[in-house]
């Protein structure tokens, strides 16, 4: 069957709320020679999407300007440097952008196949998450087993993965979450402990429960508010992974001996302006080490609920809303 020339589409006619997403037709994308084209059978959103409807995210060059960094399809068409897929493959990518749309262009080398007995949904809540959480927790923070680390956010994608991935590689994961329903969920995903931060200081609690010593990796998306407190919490030689800044970037001051005297190690990274070289390094490492374990069952995405792609504006509200636990996807 010959693929059509339009797709329906969510567009944003100017950056604002989530009033501002609506359906649209647009032309389908044509792949690069080293692209393959999906037909969108679901489409992850996370806060990155938030960021770009308000303006605040602009797509790298040559990406494209629909919102979705996550999809799960069938291949229909293969560029012709896009080995080793084929047509009929299904995967699931880690998009540039175009993922709100019933076909998607994405680099060959960012998609992975489904894992056994996943469907759509849960093969589209995958990449941006896993992707984040490999790079920034296991790459940059060197998580080891025998070591710990605490989570911010650990009810979110990045966190309910970050606790499942660390527990399973052999070590001890904490983490922080908004409310007690989060933190059960939390425990239940395998956290040694989950602290309610409206309720209770994380610091103290974390010294408490490592008995003085602090945790060896922290991975923070709050940022400025957190920083000092981050630092107080690392062990010697401690590293503190920065990947996003909820709270703001800018710490008025701040004092680094700490960072000297304990060997501290302060990074972070975006996933997004990589490489393509650099996301199917990911992809390689992802396939190798973490599929076997969601194709086994021992980890898997944690869904908390699904849209049509037509009601993308409510799943945007939800996570707006920080009622969620685990992702949120859109089917297409």
């Amino acid at each position: 069957m010959p693929l059509p020339d339009h797709m329906t589409a969510i567009v944003c006619a100017a950056p604002g709320g989530p009033e501002v997403l609506r359906e649209a037709e647009v032309p389908v994308p044509l792949p690069q020679p080293d692209e393959v084209l999906l037909r969108v059978a679901a489409a992850g959103v996370n806060r990155p999407d938030i960021m770009q409807r308000k303006g605040l995210y602009p797509p790298p060059p040559g990406a494209s300007p629909l919102l979705g960094l996550e999809a799960a399809g069938e291949v229909v068409e293969v560029g012709a440097l896009a080995s080793p897929w084929r047509l009929g493959d299904r995967v699931t990518a880690l998009c540039n952008g175009g993922a709100y749309a019933e076909y998607c262009a994405v680099p060959a080398s960012q998609c992975l196949p489904w894992p056994a007995d996943f469907d759509a949904i849960r093969a589209a809540a995958l990449p941006e998450t896993f992707f984040t959480v490999w790079a920034n927790l296991f790459r940059a923070g060197r998580l080891a087993a025998g070591e710990s680390a605490l989570v911010h956010g650990g009810a979110g994608g990045i966190g309910t993965t970050a606790i499942q991935l660390g527990r399973a590689r052999g070590a001890t994961l904490y983490a922080t979450a908004g409310s007690a329903e989060k933190c059960a969920a939390c425990v239940r995903l395998g956290a040694a402990a989950a602290i309610d931060y409206r309720a209770q200081d994380f610091v103290a609690e974390i010294l408490r429960l490592t008995s003085e010593r602090g945790v060896d990796v922290v991975l923070d998306m709050v940022g400025a508010p957190y920083m000092a407190k981050n630092i107080r919490i690392l062990a010697r030689d401690g590293r503190l992974v920065l990947i996003a800044f909820q709270g703001g970037s800018k710490v008025e001051q701040f004092d680094f001996l700490p960072v000297m005297v304990r060997r501290l190690t302060i990074t972070g990274s975006t996933m997004r302006p990589r490489s393509t070289a650099e996301k199917g390094a990911i992809a390689g490492e992802l396939e190798a080490a973490v599929w076997p374990l969601l194709s086994r069952g021992t980890i898997a995405p944690v869904i908390h609920a699904s849209f049509p792609l037509a009601e993308a504006a409510a799943a945007h509200r939800l996570m707006e809303s920080g009622g969620h636990i685990g992702k949120i996807v859109l089917a297409v």
